[in-house]
């Protein structure tokens, strides 16, 4: 599973951005739903930021060095950006639940 992670996501910022997107995309659709009056939706945009930081970086790498086949910065970001995401959903879920509880 790593190996495909990595295929997919090293020295490639197109598809960072597009992962960076759809988190931008999600948390503009938790934004206009029912979601709007749950503030804990509104933390959808965090992974949006982290991830379009994250293809930043990616591209840096691919200019300034793309011959690096050792990646220690990753092991740094792939877990804060992962538990990042993955709070944020839960909070979002957690805003979900609590607005249909609600109505």
């Amino acid at each position: 599973m790593i190996e495909t992670l990595a295929a997919w996501l090293v020295l490639k910022p197109a598809h960072i951005l597009l992962v960076a997107l759809g988190h931008g995309v999600l948390w503009l659709a938790a934004r206009t739903t029912v979601l709007r009056g749950q503030p804990r939706a509104n933390v959808l945009w965090v992974p949006a930021v982290l991830w379009l930081a994250y293809a930043v970086w990616e591209w840096f790498v691919l200019v300034k060095t793309p011959e690096a086949d050792i990646r220690v910065d990753l092991m740094l970001i792939w877990p804060v950006i992962a538990l990042v995401t993955l709070w944020a959903l839960w909070r979002a879920a957690r805003g979900w639940i609590a607005a249909r509880k609600m109505r």
